[in-house]
């Protein structure tokens, strides 16, 4: 036997049970290794499907070009179906992916385009906006949009779905995956909730993501939005394919945490396989320590291969780099503002405020940054360093408004995050971040601040 190109051997990926991460947890843990996919992630079943919808409904025709905003797996998924079916491709990635994803991703065909992460979804040079661009000049071209498309979703009601239902013979209970796009997520669960309506469907949710708080409060979140280092997880927007209807509940997990599950599960399981599979395990496990009992059986989807995080997570000077080998517990922006005691009084400045008087306030308060507002907006920062530079390069413009000579506004972050999350966010370039407290009241935590929580 055979198979007539790669995309048929797509699916039928193996389950296999958890015996030592697991350790005091009742019920049974398996784990579904999408890696032995040929593009060794869950993405290549939701691309080829994408790709075959198009062509049946004639968005997709013969020579064309396929244009997706991607992670990095989608990208290969579709990539692979590309060479099977004679399509070239156009990709755009994150710059926060890893560079083995994008080299990958050139080694088959597909040319890469690498776009800044920091940046709002609508911004024009994000990568949801280039790819829609890119797609929009390209005569024969079909834009996937993993985020919307619907048959993401529908791939896995069709294949997922139905293989897990099979390969437990109907005794699983609990469903855990890590929400993205939300297709394999809500896929896998509409399947298994027809099947089994007590199924539980658990979803995994990044810090800096909106999913967890929309879930439970119905309000999209700006403030919970920041930068996190997880690939592959999490959103700023709120995509077509996640039914929150279909999702019981979300757990969050730290980008160290999934790290150093990560790197467990290759040690103690022999698995070795992607950043946000550790977010996976890691998030399921929490929520299986208090809510499973003993004859429960739970399935979590491990989406992807190391290999795409050999520069990252499995790089030891990376990880300490980042603090993510301590053994002790790290402290929280929460604790290092509660230290604070109220003593930590936030000055802001108008953006129309003059610059003269600008350094006054700088040089009375004793500090070296303060954020810029427009109402009660935070649209820039300013920093003593800054502000001699310009003086230095023209006198004049002490009477210029600060918001001539400011620079990006500070990031904001959740009160959880760790300090080893903090300090990854904070280099040369950026001295400072802000928090929103239980009281919606807005902090800065400084290097200094960090520094001091590390040594206490």
């Amino acid at each position: 036997m055979y198979h007539n190109s790669i995309i048929d051997t797509i699916g039928n990926t193996p389950l296999i049970r958890l015996n030592n991460v697991n350790k005091g947890i009742k019920g049974t843990i398996l784990v579904k290794v999408e890696y032995f996919n040929p593009g060794n992630s869950v993405k290549d079943r939701m691309a080829l499907k994408m790709i075959e919808d198009a062509e049946k409904s004639g968005q997709l025709k013969p020579g064309g070009t396929i244009v997706e905003g991607t992670s990095g797996n989608t990208g290969m998924g579709l990539a692979l179906a590309a060479i099977s079916k004679g399509y070239k491709c156009v990709f755009t990635l994150a710059d926060k992916q890893s560079k083995e994803k994008i080299d990958i991703l050139r080694a088959v065909g597909a040319e890469v385009i690498v776009c800044p992460t920091n940046v709002a979804p609508d911004d024009p040079k994000s990568y949801y906006s280039v790819a829609k661009k890119i797609a929009s000049e390209t005569p024969n071209s079909f834009y996937c949009n993993q985020y919307d498309n619907l048959s993401n979703t529908v791939a896995h009601y069709e294949t997922t779905g139905p293989e897990i239902w099979e390969q437990t013979e109907g005794k699983i209970t609990h469903f855990a995956a890590g929400v993205g796009t939300g297709g394999t997520m809500c896929g896998v669960s509409k399947y298994l909730k027809e099947k089994k309506p007590g199924v539980q469907s658990i979803g995994i949710d990044s810090y800096g993501s909106v999913f967890k708080k929309y879930k439970e409060t119905g309000e999209f979140d700006e403030k919970e939005v920041y930068p996190y280092l997880t690939e592959g997880i999490g959103e700023d927007i709120l995509p077509k394919n996640v039914d929150f209807e279909l999702i019981d509940s979300f757990v969050k997990v730290t980008d160290k945490d999934a790290a150093i599950m990560a790197r467990r599960l290759a040690r103690e399981e022999g698995l070795f396989i992607g950043w946000s599979c550790g977010s996976a395990v890691f998030g399921a496990l929490e929520y299986a320590r208090n809510h499973m009992k003993d004859d429960d059986l739970m399935v979590i989807i491990l989406p992807d291969h190391g290999t795409r995080y050999l520069n990252k997570i499995y790089n030891d000077d990376w990880m300490k780099d980042r603090g993510f080998f301590e053994s002790r517990e790290f402290a929280s922006a929460k604790d290092i503002i509660h230290a604070k005691n109220g003593t930590d009084k936030l000055f802001t400045i108008n953006k129309n405020q003059k610059i003269g008087d600008v350094i006054q306030l700088l040089s009375r308060e004793g500090i070296s940054q303060v954020p810029v507002t427009d109402g009660d907006d935070f649209v820039g920062s300013i920093t003593d360093s800054r502000l001699l530079k310009s003086l230095l390069e023209n006198p004049e413009v002490k009477n210029d408004p600060i918001e001539s000579v400011m620079d990006a506004p500070l990031q904001f972050v959740g009160m959880d995050n760790t300090l080893d999350v903090l300090s990854s966010l904070i280099d040369n370039d950026k001295k400072a971040l802000l928090v929103r407290d239980e009281k919606n009241e807005v902090h800065i935590i400084t290097q200094h601040d960090i520094l001091v929580a590390m040594t206490s």
